[in-house]
């Protein structure tokens, strides 16, 4: 859409222009940037009607709501950006119930003095993300604050989803026996987030796995309506996410280190800094926990999608009035696989 000559005799300069306060101060510079930056991008008919809140069609059923807030440090990096990350991470949260996801809101929280031309081209990785995925931003929100107070630019994203009739995915579903699978490898995004803000170079590059994982899990739910639970393990990885389940199930989980899949330089890069790809964020990955019975026709429908392709069953649920997560070593010996102490890596989604 073209901005209006007479509301705004000027164009906003997105290249050498800076966010200032009046961005936000609900005036013309407010309505000024709404309309030739998050419009522009974003462009749909909910938004166009430029009322507080959009006014949505929801076909029957039941809806699933998810928020996230996304702070990542460097807000660029090999593979995606916080733009892209945020309507990914929004749209995974909601697809983790079952749910096709179907709206979303964005809320922007800039810094006086942060450069347009880096906030278009966060825009834009947003458009850009959320009609791959089909999935509209509908509505939102803009505010400023200080330039020292607000690190560049904050989003918090909220989706609503729809879940199909008969599907009741959910951690407390898992049972002993269930098969754990686990849909590609581990630390990708984590290790390309702490290889950029650390400026660190090897031979091989480390792109972050960011990515919608929603049709991969239509696909899944389609050929196995009884999966008893999804989780995609972000902050605190796969190790954290585990630990989630067992104690939300009351069960104990058994992994096969040798099972979990890991791309050499993301391992190297954790042996060079002392830490455990277990427990690092993933931001396109996806963990399913169903019926052992039904474990290998899940397996070959995730080989089947290009964001499955190494998927694996990495263990199975047991039953443990403790709830502890254990893993067979590739050395044949055991470890516990516990909760998390501390933050591994700050700022990472």
């Amino acid at each position: 859409m073209s901005p209006r000559r007479d509301v705004f005799p000027h164009r906003l300069d997105l290249q050498h222009g800076c966010v200032e306060l009046s961005h936000g101060g609900g005036g013309r510079a407010m309505a000024q940037l709404i309309e030739e930056l998050f419009l522009a991008a974003f462009d749909n008919a909910w938004l166009r009607a430029q009322d507080d809140g959009a006014r949505l069609m929801v076909p029957p059923g039941r809806l699933t709501m998810a928020t996230d807030s996304h702070v990542v440090s460097p807000l660029f990096f090999p593979g995606g950006d916080i733009g892209c990350l945020s309507v990914h991470g929004t749209i995974n949260d909601v697809a983790m119930a079952g749910a096709r996801p179907l709206y979303l809101a964005a809320t922007f929280i800039l810094e006086e003095g942060f450069p347009l031309a880096d906030l278009k081209r966060i825009v834009d990785s947003m458009a850009h993300a959320a009609r791959h995925a089909g999935v509209p931003i509908v509505t939102g929100d803009t505010k400023v604050v200080e330039r020292g107070k607000g690190d560049g630019v904050f989003i918090t994203t909220t989706g609503v989803g729809l879940i199909p009739e008969g599907v009741e995915i959910a951690a407390r579903q898992a049972q002993p026996g269930d098969a754990i699978l686990l849909s590609g490898s581990l630390g990708d995004h984590g290790m390309a987030v702490m290889a950029q803000r650390e400026n660190l170079r090897f031979d091989a590059s480390i792109e972050s796995d960011t990515a919608a994982l929603h049709e991969l899990v239509a696909a899944m739910v389609a050929a196995v309506p009884g999966i008893h639970c999804l989780r995609d393990p972000t902050r605190g990885g796969l190790g954290c996410a585990l630990n989630e389940i067992a104690q939300q199930a009351g069960v104990g989980m058994q992994l096969r280190e040798a099972a979990i899949p890991v791309h050499e330089p993301v391992r190297a890069l954790c042996e060079f800094l002392g830490l455990d790809p277990l427990y690092v964020a993933n931001e396109g990955k996806l963990l399913a926990i169903c019926p052992a019975e039904f474990a290998d026709t899940l397996l070959a429908v995730m080989h089947g999608h290009s964001l499955g392709r190494e998927a694996a069953i990495i263990g199975e649920v047991v039953a443990d009035p403790h709830c502890f997560v254990e893993m067979a070593t590739v050395f044949g010996g055991r470890r516990l696989v516990d909760w998390l102490s501390g933050e591994q890596l700050p700022r990472i989604c």
